[in-house]
C-alpha cells in the first residue's frame, strides 16, 4: 500500500504505479531551462523547460499508445495532465520581490517532447500582472518541499533572458550551500518517511535579477 505522500508524487508527475527502491533523498530528478520574458520595464513570465530522468520519462509515458498514429495525441495528453496536477503546487516555482511573494495565472502552452530515454516538459508560466523590473532585486527558485524530487539548472546558461531584458538585466545562479548534518539527514531519508517539506528549499538554487 502506498503511502499518501508518495501517491502525490505519483500525481505530480502522472505516475501510477512507480516502484519505489532506494533509501535517500532525491527518488527523482529534473533538469531545468528557463528563459525570464519581458521587456526593458518589466516582468512578464517564464518559459520553462523541465526534463526529466530517464526512470521518471518512462513511467510518464507507460501505458499510453505511442504507435506514430496516436503519439503526439498522448503526449499532449500527458503534457496537459502533468501542467494541471502542479498547478496545486504553485508549479513548484517560487518567485520574490524581496520578501514578497509574486503570483501566477495559470500554466499555458504544455507540450512534452522525447529524445532519447527522457521526456522534456515545456510550458509558459505568466505572471498575475507584470513586475517592475528596474531598480528591483528579484529572486527565483524551483523546488519540491520534501526534497522527493530534485529540480536544478545545470549550468548558469540555462537560464536566459528574453531580449529586451538582456539590456537592462543580470541574472546570478546561487548555488545552495545545506550543513553536512543536513546532508546526512536527507540521505538517510527513506521513500516512505513523512515528508519533511523544509528540506527541499535548503537543497535549491536561487536566481537573482538584478535590473538597472
Amino acid at each position: 500500500m502506498k503511502t499518501t505522500r508518495q501517491l502525490l508524487h505519483f500525481i505530480l508527475f502522472s505516475f501510477l504505479f512507480f516502484p519505489l527502491t532506494g533509501s535517500t533523498h532525491p527518488h527523482s530528478w529534473v533538469e531545468l531551462k528557463t528563459e525570464i520574458d519581458g521587456n526593458k520595464n518589466e516582468i512578464v513570465g517564464f518559459d520553462m523547460q523541465w526534463t526529466f530522468d530517464a526512470m521518471s520519462s518512462a513511467y510518464m509515458i507507460d501505458g499510453y499508445d505511442l504507435s506514430p498514429e496516436k503519439k503526439a495525441q498522448s503526449f499532449q495528453e500527458i503534457a496537459d495532465a502533468v501542467l494541471n496536477n502542479m498547478l496545486t503546487e504553485h508549479y513548484f516555482t517560487f518567485f520574490y520581490d524581496g520578501e514578497e511573494p509574486i503570483r501566477y495565472k495559470r500554466a499555458i502552452n504544455a507540450k512534452l517532447t522525447q529524445q532519447g530515454a527522457k521526456v522534456t516538459l515545456a510550458f509558459y508560466l505568466p505572471l498575475s500582472k507584470p513586475q517592475p523590473a528596474l531598480g528591483t532585486s528579484l529572486r527565483l527558485l524551483i523546488y519540491e518541499p520534501s526534497y522527493y524530487v530534485d529540480i536544478s539548472w545545470k549550468q548558469k546558461s540555462d537560464i536566459s533572458l528574453s531580449a529586451e531584458l538582456k539590456n537592462a538585466c543580470t541574472v546570478e545562479l546561487k548555488e545552495p550551500k545545506p550543513t553536512p548534518e543536513r546532508k546526512n539527514y536527507a540521505l538517510a531519508l527513506p521513500a516512505d518517511a513523512d515528508p519533511d517539506n523544509a528540506l527541499g528549499q535548503l537543497f535549491t538554487q536561487t536566481v537573482t535579477l538584478n535590473c538597472l
